[in-house]
């Protein structure tokens, strides 16, 4: 994995469950797909409207065929309807970044 697509979520914060719903079908869409997903997330403390969502892949080439697939994924589609349905999602954004070599999913050290 190269690089990661972060999603950042403004979501009605009285339809968090609908939300977790929405992550965790796509728990199994991504990956049949074609992403890497490191996972969803939901707001704990603090805000209580942002949630995130982390897909990492080998390039943007391999993002786009990814894109392709998700399209044509059953349930994919019946999730994005899903979310226009109930209007849980407010604003979504998308960064992309750039894994830097020997500081990803480094295990806590015994002390």
């Amino acid at each position: 994995m190269k690089i990661v697509c972060i999603i950042r979520y403004e979501i009605d914060p009285f339809q968090r469950d609908a939300f977790e719903t929405y992550a965790e079908t796509w728990g199994k869409v991504i990956p049949r797909c074609g992403g890497d997903l490191i996972g969803y997330f939901l707001p704990w403390q603090g805000t209580n409207y942002v949630g995130w969502g982390l897909i990492g892949f080998d390039d943007l080439a391999a993002y786009e065929t990814y894109q392709q697939r998700l399209r044509q994924d059953g349930e994919g589609k019946r999730n994005f309807a899903f979310a226009q349905d109930k209007r849980f999602i407010l604003k979504e954004e998308r960064n992309f970044v750039e894994v830097v070599d020997g500081t990803f999913n480094l295990p806590a050290l015994e002390t």
